[in-house]
């Protein structure tokens, strides 16, 4: 998979890439309007990240020189610019989603992963792993096609579980992709372990082909 972002800010745009290429994706990057709009109008990526605010030029109009050139990479915009007049325009000239700063790397890849299967798959974001089916969209699981009744927490941590399979993920992390900057006001790391606990019990009980795994110490890894 090869990821083009588009970013000014040096120290972001570098640990985005450092990150993305931990995951083995192919990144390249451009820092300003011009070089991104080389960038696209040369070659063919996966997934497009794209800053609104860049110099010599706006991202909004390299999402228009995009969709213009009729090109099928997934677009993500991402800017510190969070409202919804830059939001809607973005989506309605044809961007895949919206990322507002700061946000936490874990869903970045999440959202990357998304709009990359939507691309690939004509708009079905589901995913399948066995017998289990999740489609984060309509926020429904199935098991050998029966629904499966989670709460909220549950589906995201299932959702969390399967975009990252056979990966030991931490507490943590796990609370963070869950809760976001409001991880403290959960009683996070013991309200994962409830969490977990009853996701563990219903999937067993549908017979969903999967385990979550307690790696002691350490974490969790859904396998």
């Amino acid at each position: 998979m090869k990821i083009l972002i588009i970013e000014d800010e040096q120290g972001l745009r570098e640990v985005i890439q450092e990150s993305l290429e931990k995951e083995k994706y192919i990144v390249e990057t451009a820092h300003d309007f011009i070089s991104g709009f080389e960038k696209i109008g040369s070659y063919d990526y996966d997934c497009v990240l794209i800053d609104i605010m860049l110099p010599n030029g706006s991202g909004l109009d390299l999402v228009r020189e995009l969709k213009a050139l009729r090109k099928k990479e997934a677009v993500i915009i991402i800017s510190a610019k969070d409202a919804v007049d830059d939001k809607v325009a973005g989506l309605d000239l044809g961007a895949d989603d919206y990322l507002a700063k700061p946000f936490h790397l874990a869903e970045l890849h999440a959202r990357i992963k998304s709009a990359i299967r939507r691309k690939n798959h004509d708009g079905d974001t589901a995913i399948v792993w066995n017998n289990l089916k999740v489609s984060p969209e309509q926020r429904t699981v199935l098991v050998n096609n029966e629904p499966l009744v989670l709460n909220r927490k549950e589906f995201d941590l299932l959702y969390y579980f399967i975009i990252n399979p056979n990966r030991l993920i931490n507490k943590t992390a796990l609370a963070e992709s869950v809760w976001g900057d409001y991880t403290d006001q959960a009683d996070s790391l013991d309200f994962v372990y409830s969490q977990i606990k009853n996701l563990r019990k219903k999937l067993k009980e549908a017979n969903a082909e999967t385990d979550i795994q307690a790696v002691y110490g350490m974490g969790y890894k859904m396998s």
